[in-house]
């Protein structure tokens, strides 16, 4: 669980803005390359999504992550308004938070 939190946090949150309550990571860096970058972005977005996998998450928890890349990645094929959701839509932090949710149900279910 720490390593998709670590990763989400690199990916969307590792730099603030100064004086402001906004944040940006990777993410938003590679989102200024045309296509590519955004390619590059979804690509480690699934990182998050392997790490589902492996904790033997359901399928719908899968896809709805893998449909936050892929929403994130249409937005991102937008000039400027692309950009802008790269910092606001915080795919990876979304899926981090989903798998953590995920996990803290089955564990209580355990218990």
């Amino acid at each position: 669980m720490q390593r998709s939190r670590k990763l989400a946090t690199l990916l969307d949150g590792a730099w603030g803005i100064p004086n402001t309550r906004w944040r940006f990571g990777i993410d938003a860096v590679l989102g200024l390359l045309p296509f590519a970058g955004d390619l590059v972005s979804a690509l480690l977005g699934l990182g998050i999504v392997w790490h589902a996998h492996k904790l033997n998450a359901p399928r719908l928890l899968k896809f709805r992550m893998m449909g936050n890349i892929g929403l994130d990645f249409l937005l991102g094929s937008v000039p400027v308004i692309g950009d802008i959701a790269d910092v606001a839509f915080r795919k990876n932090l979304r899926n981090a938070s989903l798998l953590e949710d995920w996990v803290a149900i089955q564990a209580k279910k355990e218990q």
